[in-house]
């Protein structure tokens, strides 16, 4: 049985369910379908009785590129610009609250999710990894909270959730760099629990583990996820509102324009602090 959308398909197998992101933007990018669709497929598995646990990846070679800035520009731009004033702000604010959304989603699902990490896993990618209960990696996997190179301070959950998974000093250093880490790194630092060959490795052992799960007892089940995350809920929220007002106040910079300028002019940004 499968439910297809523009940006996620779901599969099953058992009372295993597999989310499939499949762009439609290059390496799976996160762009408007993927937003809208996001916390309905998770809200809906999370109510569905013959689904125990889930597994996540994305098609192709990579997991995601992170937030589409093309496909999204036409939702961000009016944001952005003069005159960029109270009501622009307040909108903004409501735009990243509901972005916010498709993170929270995925942590508030009943079922375990288990993320795969292969290919390009940056920025945007990172926040839909963190609300995930597992991350196994491949080989092949790059990763890297890529906002700070963007003039952005990550606004959908990763600055909330990372530091309970490798703590505050590798949290500050991948956010404050926006360097790329591997996935030996990654294991090292423990964003992720395995690292596997390649892609399909890395499938066959999300799969067994989902499966071993699906074994146990699912009221069992939901109920030590909802302990491990109790009171943790609340405050990734608070944390994420203070981040979404953060940016819509200072998100709209110079250093923006030029971060996006950059972008579709294939260039180096220069950024001067204004």
């Amino acid at each position: 049985m499968e439910d297809s959308g523009k940006a996620l398909e779901v599969r099953r197998d058992g009372f295993v369910a597999e989310v499939v992101m499949k762009g439609p933007g290059k390496g799976n990018a996160l762009g408007p379908e993927f937003w809208a669709e996001c916390p309905e497929v998770f809200a809906r598995l999370s109510k569905d009785d013959s689904v125990r646990a889930i597994v996540l990846y994305g098609e192709g070679q990579h997991f995601t590129f992170g937030l589409d800035l093309k496909a999204m520009m036409p939702i961000l731009m009016p944001h952005l610009g003069p005159p960029n004033l109270a009501k622009q702000r307040t909108a903004l604010l409501d735009l990243i609250l509901d972005l916010q959304r498709s993170a929270d989603a995925i942590e508030a699902c009943r079922k375990p999710v288990i993320a795969c990490l292969h290919g390009q896993c940056l920025g945007g990618g990172i926040d839909i990894a963190t609300a995930c209960d597992v991350r196994l990696a491949s080989a092949d996997a790059n990763i890297s909270v890529r906002e700070v190179r963007v003039a952005m301070v990550a606004d959908l959950g990763s600055l909330q959730r990372l530091p309970r998974i490798v703590g505050q000093g590798i949290t500050r250093e991948l956010a404050y760099t926006g360097k790329d880490i591997d996935a030996q790194r990654a294991l090292r630092v423990n964003l992720v629990n395995e690292v596997y060959s390649d892609k399909p490795a890395l499938l066959e052992a999300a799969r067994a583990m989902a499966k071993q799960i699906a074994e146990n007892p699912p009221l069992v089940v939901a109920g030590i996820k909802e302990v491990l995350d109790f009171g943790e809920r609340s405050h990734v929220r608070d944390r994420e509102k203070f981040v979404a007002v953060w940016n819509a106040a200072f998100l709209a910079s110079s250093d923006l324009a030029e971060a996006l300028a950059a972008f579709v002019e294939r260039r180096p940004p220069v950024f001067k602090g204004e």
